[in-house]
């Protein structure tokens, strides 16, 4: 019988950037002089760098293209028109206006609908999400499944919400103490774990029911709908494209990071049906960002978004960047590495706490972790624990469930042979984590401090 073909990218190489290993002693001195902060390391000095998926993306040819017909004017640019026809087209929103980046969006989402005292609830915070929320008054309350909290658990939508937790909340508060419901589609701090279809629907009635707004992180959505093409039933047949107009359908609106699903290396979007709050947001964007037709951006680069969001929803791409992270993850599986299962959609995450049982939770195992991973292979990756959790308005720890370390693969950016490295350093890493030692803090900064803290082993 013939052999079965293997698949391969979809894409080909046109441009390569140089990279280099350095020394075990060039790391151990960089990963000191960066406070044990994988985020204040040089990324020259860095071997493959897994820190992050946000701005990470190699563009494509057609994209680079598009950066020559940047339209630099300051109001009416057409790259805005085509942008605004692209989330039109592809997310099915009626309004949007254009921001530097995701938090840009939420900011100005929490300006315009956040009031002192008001509740926010989601499935699992994300960092500089809760911060916004929180920096105008809201407290953000989980009502995810409890199984998302479980990195040994394996269901195919572990980010979905609990529909008895979130009913509670409306009752116990009251719809008009909830501005809006945030959901993540798919949700970063739970392992990239996508949320099912009928989940949305579910929290879409129930928010019609109460009268309350719903607005998606749609930062990974393209992945979130890959995962319920391939999991969930009477999805197999349709396209990506059709099933995120589907997903986005049942919101009223939201926030997104161009970063990660729409290819480009700067920019994001919020979005919505309603033209009042429309008329509000970009009244907004004067203030914090720019004219509503560049908002924080250049005409070029909206140009570029424009075009990786019709690149985004292609099924062979889709196909081939989840199944790459499937690829490192199992791998690790193999190896008997304990990590966040089912392996999500844009990263594998280690679980420090099986990794290093040794190391309380306070002393930061995840960031040790992160830290040691660097010196073991150069393989640059992110805390995603108690670190990035931060404090609570009396400055006691949020302390989670989940102490994980986030391998972030780019888009478009490493081949498998990258994945193999990165699997051999965890795994070399795995037989001597005995070695490893917890941290403490040295500097911490008040508001989202896995940025910039800086720590010392213990």
């Amino acid at each position: 019988m013939p052999r079965e073909l293997r698949k391969a990218e979809p894409f080909k190489i046109k441009a390569v950037e140089p990279i280099r290993m350095t020394t075990r002693g060039q790391r151990e001195k960089a990963i000191a002089e960066a406070g044990y902060n994988t985020f204040l390391l040089k990324s020259e000095d860095v071997y493959i760098d897994l820190l992050t998926d946000s701005g990470t993306s190699a563009m494509s040819d057609n994209q680079w293209a598009g950066l020559m017909i940047g339209d630099e004017a300051y109001a009416g640019s057409r790259n805005f028109f085509h942008l605004e026809k692209a989330v039109r087209d592809i997310y099915g929103f009626k309004y949007m206006v254009p921001t530097h980046q995701g938090r840009g969006a939420e900011n100005i989402l929490s300006q315009i609908l956040i009031t002192p005292g008001t509740y926010i609830p989601g499935n699992m915070y994300f960092t500089t999400t809760r911060a916004h929320q929180e920096k105008n008054g809201a407290t953000f309350v989980d009502v995810i499944i409890d199984e998302a909290h479980d990195p040994t658990a394996r269901l195919p939508f572990k980010g979905n919400v609990d529909l008895s937790k979130l009913e509670d909340l409306f009752k116990k508060v009251g719809p008009d103490k909830i501005p809006y419901v945030s959901l993540a589609v798919t949700v970063n701090m739970a392992g990239g774990q996508p949320v099912s279809m009928a989940n949305l629907k579910a929290v879409r009635e129930l928010c019609q029911r109460h009268g309350v707004r719903l607005f998606f992180d749609a930062t990974r959505a393209v992945e979130n709908a890959y995962f319920i093409q391939r999991r969930e039933e009477g999805f197999k047949d349709k396209t990506i494209a059709a099933i995120l107009r589907e997903m986005m359908s049942y919101g009223d609106g939201c926030t997104m990071s161009g970063k990660k699903d729409n290819l480009v290396n700067i920019g994001g979007f919020l979005a919505m049906n309603d033209h009042e709050l429309w008329q509000q947001a970009a009244s907004l964007l004067v203030l914090y960002e720019g004219f509503p037709h560049y908002g924080g951006l250049a005409g070029r680069d909206m140009e570029a978004m424009a075009r990786g969001i019709h690149e985004m929803v292609d099924d062979n791409y889709v196909a081939y960047r989840v199944e790459q992270v499937e690829y490192l993850g199992n791998q690790l599986l193999q190896a008997g590495i304990p990590i966040m299962e089912p392996i999500g959609g844009h990263a594998v995450y280690l679980d420090a706490k099986r990794f290093l049982p040794h190391i309380p939770q306070t002393s930061y195992p995840a960031q040790a972790l992160a830290a040691a991973l660097y010196v073991e292979g150069g393989v640059r990756a992110m805390e995603r624990g108690i670190v990035s959790a931060g404090r609570d308005e009396h400055g006691h720890e949020h302390v989670p469930k989940l102490e994980l370390v986030r391998l972030t693969i780019p888009r478009r950016v490493y081949t498998d042979r990258h994945m193999d490295v990165v699997a051999d350093s965890v795994i070399n890493l795995f037989e001597v984590r005995d070695q490893i030692h917890g941290l403490k803090f040295v500097y911490e900064p008040p508001v989202l401090r896995f940025f910039t803290a800086r720590f010392e082993p213990v």
